[in-house]
């Protein structure tokens, strides 16, 4: 019967030699047979520990990130949202609205995310969202921007920093930064071009509060399609340094690998993560792929 013992006495095995041993009269020594290394041994066993170790790191990181609910944001739309973006929603036929987390920066006090809310179909807003207590809680130091995305994040000091932009309508276009010189507080929104233009921000990165270098991608179609640009302003204007039609890169640029914070997409949620050094990424916070819905 499961759960009970039996009465019946379990046969005996026949006794067994270990791989690397040779047994003694009585069975009670042994010496070690030829070719075996005490020091490799251990050795080994020592590698096996520390794989373990590995192993149970990465079973342990998602399991604290779902024993945490995914958060989601508030008011992910509204009646005047739909008729300005076009969506046809309704309580029957809602419109799923997903959350897209591009990059995570600090500035020594304050973490930013940036990304964007979108439906299946049509980008809505660009989001920034802050958080003063390392991921605990957060606010939207800026307003959410119609039509647009927001992608990278950097911060020079723990004043200056700049998110690169893009509007979606639907190609990109109109490229443009959101910069602050208040660690974060406020954000102001400086477009690259004064007249409509199609492209994106691949890549920028300013080395102080008032130099730096960004990459326009023009897409397709366009003669030279990477434009690298220079700023002296702190990114109020921009003067073209070179075209070409093969990638360029701004040999400064802080490799992603090398950051202190990164986003992840997990199964249902944005995961965003931190690491000392060359220490193990772990969550800080998680938000909800499937943000609410239009109706």
């Amino acid at each position: 019967m499961r759960g009970g013992r039996s009465g019946r006495k379990a046969p005996e095995l026949p006794e067994r030699t270990l791989p690397h041993c040779t047994a003694e009269p009585g069975g009670r020594a042994f010496s070690p047979a030829r070719g075996f290394s005490l020091a490799s041994f251990v050795d080994g066993v020592k590698a096996k520990i520390e794989r373990v170790k590995a192993a149970a790191a990465l079973i342990l990181i998602p399991l604290l990130v779902h024993a945490q609910e995914a958060r989601k944001l508030d008011k992910v739309c509204t009646p005047d949202d739909e008729d300005a973006l076009g969506l046809t929603c309704s309580e029957t036929e809602p419109c799923p609205v997903f959350l897209e987390l591009a990059s995570a920066e600090s500035n020594g006090t304050s973490l930013f995310v940036t990304g964007d809310l979108h439906t299946q179909n049509t980008t809505m807003f660009g989001l920034l969202l802050r958080s003063d207590d390392q991921g605990a809680s957060w606010t939207e130091p800026n307003r959410r921007m119609r039509s647009a995305a927001l992608e990278e994040i950097q911060f020079v000091d723990p004043e200056h920093g700049w998110v690169s932009g893009v509007k979606l309508e639907p190609l990109p276009r109109d490229p443009f930064l959101l910069a602050t010189t208040d660690g974060g507080k406020t954000w102001t929104e400086s477009p690259l071009f004064d007249e409509p233009t199609f492209g994106s921000i691949q890549q920028f990165w300013f080395d102080s509060a008032t130099d730096g270098e960004l990459i326009l991608d023009k897409s397709q179609g366009a003669a030279k399609r990477y434009e690298r640009y220079a700023t002296k302003t702190g990114g109020a204007s921009w003067e073209l340094q070179e075209a070409d039609n093969k990638p360029i890169r701004l040999a400064a640029a802080k490799p992603k690998e090398n950051a202190g914070w990164r986003v992840r997409a997990g199964e249902d949620a944005y995961l965003v993560e931190r690491r000392s050094g060359d220490g193990p990424w772990r969550p800080a916070a998680g938000f909800a792929i499937r943000a609410g819905e239009c109706r």
